[in-house]
């Protein structure tokens, strides 16, 4: 029967790519002490068919493996190896353990497949190449680390896959061999090293791990204190009570709500000029009683073109490619947001000011916030003058207000004895609905649109406008990105902008109060 034999030499630990590497084993010369006794190997009779099929381990535990083979080379005295370790929490102490000499030998388990032994030294001619293991005390005083390279990054738990590699094969022995080989009894696993060689700051820290600690050191147990005293010190343990960045982004600043430009209507912006024109009469032809043989009243129909100006409406973000490329994807979409919840901003308040500048000013003057009597005052003479001045309009009737946040505050407020007149669960009351959960509603008849881009927080002239969504017109253009590199200054520009336009077609369409 062939045997798994064991033996250790020194390595090289290298710090910048997270590799251990070293002779694994001398070849004709040098003796090891092995689980068989002294053995030497004879030039080629190590058979390596994958490389990367071989583990490195812990010692020799195949529970713990640490990485796996890159690349090998053989002479006429040694095999040198090169290991690429996990970035796993093992792999990390092994490199550290490995650097600080603590763990300074590569041992093999190789596969004996012919030998035959000469003044009590073991001769191996055939064997294959099981695994090999980072351990204490190496066998082959020459087989030491010599390099180890370890990656400076955030250390991820890594799992390997691990399989069992200590089947054992029948011996095929040589016909020209005096003396049979009777293998010795294969070694068993060797022990798991125990916590003696981890420094606190590497204490393995899991809420399984704290929470059995937790009932240990209830139980009398002095290591499980130490372990819970170690693992709630902060202080000391940096890193390993790591503070979690979640996925989600808080963000009270951007909304992409446009109230003022949904309570009026919407048109498509031409495709090309910075200015466009509507036509608008601007004078009626009259009708009126005439005499037997009286002239007709002649009044001739005028008109002329409304000139609407397209503005542009544009933001950009400058940003390093580190930020674009090293960082959470979430970072991009939510800078896009932002952008277009600026965007959204800009116009909506745009069009809200046109509203105020063209709407037609209240002749009863308020010093506060309306009580209820005068905010159905301001609802009624509003529907009067709108509809008197878009009577020509398809739908001449005064149907939305809008409000900002002040008003829309006040009109919850309102009340008759104690009874919410906007915010009432039953109907008897209600004067319409408006509630704090909506940023529609209905107050009087009309549609209440609420609108945080303008001066939320005051009671001024056109903080209640009174709209006929006819008489306004929003026009815009889709919206569009730009993106912008420079290798200059490594960074990269967003741009974001569209066109839009705001068409005052009547004024008067809008009815605004009076804030004495």
């Amino acid at each position: 029967m062939n045997q798994v034999i064991t033996f250790s030499a020194e390595l090289t630990a290298d710090s910048a790519s997270r590799t251990i590497s070293g002779k694994i084993v001398p070849l004709n010369v040098e003796a090891g002490s092995t689980n068989m006794g002294k053995v030497i190997f004879q030039s080629g009779s190590i058979e390596i068919p994958d490389p990367k099929a071989i583990k490195l381990l812990s010692q020799h535990d195949n529970k713990k493996p640490l990485g796996r083979m890159v690349s090998f080379s053989e002479s006429e005295d040694a095999i040198h190896a090169v290991f690429s370790v996990s970035r796993s929490q093992r792999g990390t102490e092994a490199l550290i353990l490995a650097e600080e000499g603590l763990q300074s030998g590569l041992s093999i388990g190789a596969e004996v497949l012919k030998s035959k032994i000469k003044d009590g030294v073991t001769y191996v001619s055939a064997a294959r190449l099981v695994e090999t293991s980072l351990v204490t005390e190496p066998a082959f005083k020459s087989a030491q680390v010599t390099d180890i390279a370890a990656e400076e990054s955030a250390v991820e738990e890594e799992t390997l896959p691990t399989e069992s590699e200590t089947a054992i094969v029948e011996q095929t022995t040589s016909a020209v061999e005096a003396t049979p080989v009777e293998a010795p009894a294969v070694e068993a696993a060797r022990p798991t090293v125990s916590a003696a060689y981890f420094t606190k700051p590497r204490i393995e820290i899991t809420a399984a791990k704290y929470a059995e600690n937790t009932i240990r050191a209830a139980l009398g147990d002095e290591d499980a204190r130490q372990y819970l005293r170690a693992a709630d010190d902060t202080s000391d343990n940096a890193g390993l009570v790591p503070t979690r960045q979640l996925s989600e982004i808080i963000n009270p600043l951007g909304t992409t709500i446009r109230p003022s430009i949904e309570a009026i209507s919407r048109g498509v912006l031409p495709d090309a000029g910075m200015t466009f024109e509507i036509p608008k009469i601007t004078a009626m032809p009259t009708v009126a009683v005439a005499a037997e043989n009286a002239a007709f009243s002649d009044t001739d129909q005028n008109s002329a073109y409304l000139s609407v100006d397209v503005k542009k409406y544009a933001g950009q973000q400058t940003f390093s490619v580190e930020l674009l490329d090293r960082t959470s994807p979430a970072f991009f979409d939510e800078l896009v947001r932002n952008m277009g919840a600026a965007y959204a901003k800009a116009t909506d308040a745009a069009v809200n000011a046109a509203i105020i500048t063209g709407a037609s000013l209240d002749a009863t003057t308020t010093t506060t916030y309306p009580t209820a009597a005068e905010l159905l005052g301001v609802v009624a003479r509003g529907a009067a003058s709108v509809y008197n001045a878009t009577l020509g309009l398809p739908n001449p009737f005064a149907r939305n207000m809008i409000v900002n946040t002040a008003q829309w505050s006040n009109i919850m407020t309102l009340n008759d004895s104690g009874r919410p007149i906007y915010t009432a669960s039953q109907p008897q009351n209600a004067g319409g609905l408006v509630t704090p959960t909506a940023l529609q509603g209905n107050v009087a008849g009309l549609n209440l649109f609420v609108t945080p881009n303008t001066a939320s927080g005051t009671d001024t002239d056109g903080s209640i406008l009174i709209v006929n969504p006819d008489a306004y017109t929003w026009y815009e253009s889709p919206n569009y990105r730009l993106r912008a590199e420079s290798t200059a200054a490594g960074s990269i520009t967003i741009g974001y902008y569209g066109f839009g336009a705001i068409a005052t077609k009547v004024g008067a369409g809008a009815f605004k109060n009076n804030k004495a």
